[in-house]
């Protein structure tokens, strides 16, 4: 005897997908609670996830956002770095059109 597969609108499983995302329990907790195999849960993450409904609070998404945090960072002390030697080279500019435009005697 084999078992019937059930059968899921697009609408349940939308709505399992975003419940997924809201919860900080494991997918396997979530497939136990809800009585659906976890490969399934899967499936449906890869099709209806939509990565704005992910709370801050999961471990993954924390960590991508620090990484990006550093990244953005990074960035931005070398573009002060470039923006001071700029500044550096205009002031240079400036003192030698100064020197150079006096009038000679």
């Amino acid at each position: 005897m084999s078992e019937q597969r059930q059968h899921y609108n697009e609408e349940f499983k939308q709505r399992t997908v975003k419940y997924i995302q809201e919860q900080t329990k494991s997918l396997g907790d979530i497939a136990l609670e809800l009585n659906i195999p976890t490969s399934t849960l899967h499936k449906w993450l890869a099709k209806y996830r939509q990565f704005e409904n992910e709370p801050v609070a999961s471990a993954q998404r924390m960590r991508e956002l620090e990484q990006l945090l550093q990244q953005r960072e990074r960035e931005l002390k070398a573009k002060d770095r470039q923006l001071a030697e700029m500044e550096e080279e205009l002031t240079i500019v400036k003192k030698a059109m100064h020197i150079f435009s006096k009038p000679r005697n």
